[in-house]
């Protein structure tokens, strides 16, 4: 398999992160791996904050279920979508998404754990105060980012045979 291929098949979602703090180089590799992401028109719609400081980690962890893994990290991302950039709502959205898979992709490589988290929108307003962002930028995701307790995790899929289809739906490969 290529590199590429192996880190897709490799990743996981890392919940538990030791008290090691991540290199800033690290961190700025894993946010330019969110800027080449695809959007449509290339409109690259997305901004990220970078959340290093542990009282700002401390305010959104307090606003999502997950609060241990939040308070666990040693870094955040957000990753917002500008919607005066916006092109298509839709395309829009995918793209932030394929922009926060490069990034989890990118945290792996680097050997970096991360896990996205999207329950916080539940509570979007109260995190994009926290945040302080302007009306134009609306909360998509969080990533939560540090070194993983835990190296080896499996995780298994769905056969193939299961989930795609040929030329038509039920029509098997």
């Amino acid at each position: 398999m290529s590199d590429v291929l192996d880190c897709i098949v490799e990743r996981r979602s890392v919940r538990e992160f030791t008290d090691e703090d991540v290199d800033k180089n690290r961190l700025y590799s894993v946010l330019e791996a969110g800027r080449w992401a695809p959007s449509g028109l290339n409109n690259q719609p997305w901004h990220f904050i970078l959340i290093d400081d542990q009282s700002q980690i401390k305010r959104l962890a307090s606003l999502t279920k997950y609060r241990e893994t939040m308070e666990m990290s040693q870094a955040l991302i957000a990753v917002l979508l500008d919607q005066e950039d916006s092109y298509d709502r839709t395309k829009d959205i995918q793209a932030a998404g394929a922009s926060c898979q490069n990034m989890l992709l990118a945290c792996h490589s680097l050997g970096l754990g991360a896990v996205w988290n999207g329950e916080i929108l539940n509570r979007r307003e109260e995190a994009e105060k926290v945040l302080d962002t302007p009306e134009n930028l609306e909360l998509m995701a969080v990533l939560c980012i540090g070194h993983p307790k835990e190296k080896e995790r499996k995780s298994e899929r769905k056969p193939l045979t299961e989930i795609v289809h040929h030329n038509k739906f039920g029509e098997e490969l």
